[in-house]
């Protein structure tokens, strides 16, 4: 494929596998590695355009499933496309909604054209192929899109796996043509397309599908279906078998992956771009992400507890606000709360990517890592001690 106008990838530095790069899009630079926060409807939850700038986030997700739903792809592009919807002036990347059409269990039918689906608002049905795909990602306009793809689910057979490699193959080379087509007719803006490798957690069918779209020779590389339940083993020996064979001048997206152990691991393997729900997700439940590890304010410990939620992060909610009020907001269910915990944690990524780029810049990345996870509990969400 052509590389599109617009767009560049510099790979600045190595550090081991780690990797220092520079992706310019029509809508500004992102230095990778970077995290994604996730936009499903357009918006990072409870977050405005201003607070996602004011942390220096650079990108964030939208989904294609959801926004296609509602409002509607021709509202969307009446009224100028995605960015101007948003009024989101910096890059954004949308998935193709195809983990939210197949995680529909029993509401599904998957055929060689495509997959038809009930919506999860008012039951309807739908046809998702991989030329219907691609035009509504590019009708919405953001700067990087996704292939089609089947995404088996964890544990899958090798037959399961191998008929979803295949699948996913066909359905990336129709992707491919649509693709193409529209970008010879002016009416789209200039973007960048990521094959997506799958393969579950069989090596040969990682190699399969990856030799697959390399043949394709997209401008990005996303590896999917390592986030659906494996053990994080598996997850790191897929990396090792799939990321020798991508091109090391390529963003390389590791999709849906975002606790810190995971990023800092897939870092070090050479992965470029993050995402995950979990910082919002988890905030509307309580527990947010901390230098230290994960807090729950729905510990009884939190109740008259007067310092700030993370006494390292520098965000507005740390500096003003402490670990007690904000419990409190929990407790009488104040919109509020979420808000303040949601802002924190996504901040809290964003501020962990910056700091892996500057490890990475100064060769120091593997004293990073370890200096991050010694502080860091996996597994002391209630204390922050």
């Amino acid at each position: 494929m052509r590389y599109p106008d617009g767009f560049k990838f510099e790979l600045l530095h190595t550090d081991g596998a780690a990797r220092l790069g520079r992706l310019t899009t029509p809508h500004g630079i992102v230095d990778t590695p970077f995290f994604m926060p996730v936009g499903t409807q357009g918006v990072v939850k409870t977050l405005t355009g201003d607070d996602l700038e004011a942390m220096g986030a650079q990108i964030f997700l939208i989904n294609t499933y959801h926004l296609y739903l509602r409002p509607g792809v021709d509202v969307i592009e009446r009224m100028g496309r995605i960015h101007k919807f948003a009024a989101w002036p910096k890059a954004l990347l949308s998935d193709s909604g195809g983990y939210q059409v197949f995680s529909h269990h029993g509401k599904t039918k998957i055929t060689d054209d495509g997959v038809r689906f009930q919506s999860h608002i008012d039951g309807s049905y739908h046809d998702f192929t991989p030329e219907k795909v691609i035009e509504i990602q590019r009708r919405l306009g953001p700067d990087i899109i996704m292939s089609f793809d089947e995404c088996v689910p964890y544990p899958a057979t090798r037959d399961d796996a191998l008929q979803g490699v295949e699948q996913t193959t066909r359905w990336a080379a129709r992707g491919v043509e649509t693709f193409e087509r529209l970008d010879g007719d002016g009416r789209f803006p200039s973007q960048l397309l990521h094959g997506i490798v799958q393969g579950s957690v069989y090596d040969d069918l990682r190699r399969k599908s990856a030799e697959d779209l390399l043949a394709m020779d997209f401008p990005g590389y996303s590896i999917g279906g390592l986030s659906v339940g494996e053990p994080k083993e598996e997850m790191g020996r897929m990396l090792d078998v799939t990321l020798p064979l991508l091109p090391t001048d390529r963003q390389r997206y590791l999709m849906g992956v975002g606790y810190p152990e995971d990023i800092l691991m897939a870092v070090e393997k050479g992965i470029d771009m993050f995402d995950c729900v979990l910082p919002t997700r988890n905030a509307r439940t309580g527990l947010v992400f901390t230098s230290f590890g994960q807090y729950n304010f729905r510990n009884a410990t939190a109740a008259d507890d007067d310092r700030p939620l993370d006494p390292d992060c520098s965000c507005p909610v740390c500096r003003r606000y402490s670990r007690g009020y904000i419990r409190h907001l929990y407790g009488v269910n104040e919109i509020t709360a979420h808000r303040m915990a949601t802002y924190h944690s996504v901040h809290f990524f964003i501020k962990l990517m910056e700091g892996i780029r500057r490890a990475i810049a100064d060769n120091r990345f593997a004293a990073f890592k370890r200096d991050f996870l010694a502080r860091y509990s996996v597994s002391r969400p209630e204390s922050l001690d």
